[in-house]
């Protein structure tokens, strides 16, 4: 049993997200799908029979999907952190999750549902606080003027002499 699990809040498209970022993700898939009844459509205002709530999994990790309504929408201020071994699952994983949404800045993005994602490499923090300064100054320096992270130029950056 995980301890802590995310809930995420959708207007209406809960089921149409999860389905999305279970094909994204290896080791993914969806556990229990919860519609509303009579009387949680009566509190909620949604219509009954209709999806209420998804439990899922993302490469193992548990989450569930609410169809709450309008009342509440996403912010960056809540993201989700993908460490990446390899560029070429930064390229992929980039490129699903951003088709639609919106590139940052610094490996982030806005999924097509709003939801924040950040693709950066395993190591990155390494290179960013490695106790050499001017090597952590070079890579962010790179960092800064990248949207999708490109593994290779902030290698050269941190090794560069």
């Amino acid at each position: 049993m995980q301890k802590i699990t995310p809930f995420l809040w959708f207007n209406d498209n809960a089921e149409e997200a999860v389905n999305f970022y279970t094909s994204v993700f290896k080791n993914s898939k969806i556990l229990k799908t919860t519609y509303y009844n009579k009387s949680s459509a009566r509190a909620s205002g949604r219509p009954e029979g209709s999806v209420m709530s998804i439990e899922f999994t993302l490469d193992g990790q548990e989450f569930i999907a609410l169809n709450g309504g309008p009342h509440f929408s996403f912010s960056p201020a809540i993201s989700f952190l993908i460490k990446c071994k390899t560029q070429q699952e930064v390229d992929q994983l980039w490129a699903k999750l951003s088709q639609g949404g919106k590139e940052e800045q610094c490996g982030w993005l806005m999924d097509k549902y709003g939801l924040s994602w950040q693709v950066v490499p395993v190591g990155l923090n390494d290179m960013l606080d490695g106790g050499d300064s001017a090597k952590s100054n070079r890579v962010t320096d790179e960092l800064l003027k990248m949207n999708k992270i490109e593994i290779s130029i902030l290698r050269e950056a941190y090794e560069r002499a």
